[in-house]
């Protein structure tokens, strides 16, 4: 690890903090996302807070940053571009779309058909699109911020599971703290805020911190500990469906930049533990009635570090 990268992700985590008020923990959630190269799904009810903290962490990384209102007449073609005929040139040049950008914000995504859903699928995946037949490569870092509303809101649409296991992590946000909020009545919110950020990141910086993360060091016996999560997220009485080997892997992606934000070049059970909700929760269908961040931290609790499992 350089000794510039904790002064940079300190200072970075500062000025986060100076626009989203009383979050510290989701903060730090979201960086450890952008560093481990991932996607992020901010799932909240409206006004909490979810498109300012897009912005913020776009401003303070010196990333370009593009917002789109999901809606349920969205193409496609708005999201990704369309090769458009031009009459001096005499062939199809591709115009691209807003999904082109460093820091592209999907707002309000479930609101969206599925058609329109399904356009981020490659980008998110492959980080390119396809357009008659030609790739197009999208800019890197290319990080995707996705919002929804809960589903029990009117005109949402439920994001499939290939598409919810494409964001490294899901956070919510919830109700400002009482002090937090007595902030935001006095007129200090988070889009005036967004003016004063100073920008700490620039592209290269934020790459150089990113190829840190698989430097993180990992034992065995922590990989050990990994595998029975998975594992207990596999069994039948327990989840529907449990972690797929993409999962497994972006726990272990979130659990190395994590230990990178607490300025260690190895990764700790508590690493593990702090991004497993975050990373397992809505990956996770159960039985019943049981919500997906319900089942991570029963999982959490049920196994144990050294082996075994809790009575």
């Amino acid at each position: 690890m350089t000794t510039a990268a904790p002064q940079l992700i300190q200072a970075t985590l500062a000025q986060l903090n100076k626009v989203i008020h009383g979050k510290p923990q989701q903060i730090q959630l979201a960086l450890t996302c952008l560093l481990a190269n991932g996607h992020l799904l901010l799932e909240d009810l409206p006004g909490m807070g979810k498109t300012t903290l897009a912005h913020a962490l776009a401003q303070v990384c010196g990333l370009e940053y593009k917002r789109v209102q999901f809606t349920s007449d969205l193409l496609p073609a708005d999201l990704i571009g369309a090769a458009i005929f031009e009459t001096q040139a005499g062939k199809f040049r591709f115009h691209p779309g807003p999904v082109f950008s460093q820091v592209f914000l999907a707002d309000e995504l479930n609101r969206a058909t599925p058609k329109a859903q399904s356009a981020l699928l490659e980008a998110m995946e492959e980080r390119q699109v396809s357009v008659d037949g030609t790739t197009h490569i999208l800019p890197a870092p290319f990080f995707v911020i996705a919002t929804q509303n809960p589903q029990s809101q009117s005109g949402t649409f439920p994001l499939p599971e290939s598409q919810l296991d494409r964001f490294l992590m899901r956070l919510s946000l919830g109700y400002p703290e009482a002090a937090a909020e007595r902030e935001l009545l006095k007129g200090r919110n988070g889009r005036v805020l967004l003016a004063s950020m100073q920008q700490v990141l620039n592209e290269s910086r934020l790459k150089a911190l990113q190829t840190l993360v698989p430097q993180v060091k990992m034992t065995d016996t922590l990989l050990d500990y990994v595998q029975r999560l998975i594992a207990c997220t596999r069994q039948p009485d327990i989840c529907q469906l449990g972690l797929s080997p993409r999962g497994a892997l972006a726990l272990v992606k979130s659990a190395q930049a994590w230990a990178l934000l607490q300025a260690r070049g190895h990764v700790l059970p508590e690493d593990v533990q702090a991004v497993f909700v975050a990373v397992a929760g809505h990956r996770l269908v159960g039985r019943q009635e049981a919500q997906g961040e319900q089942l991570a931290r029963q999982i959490l609790s049920k196994v144990d570090v050294v082996g075994g499992k809790h009575g």
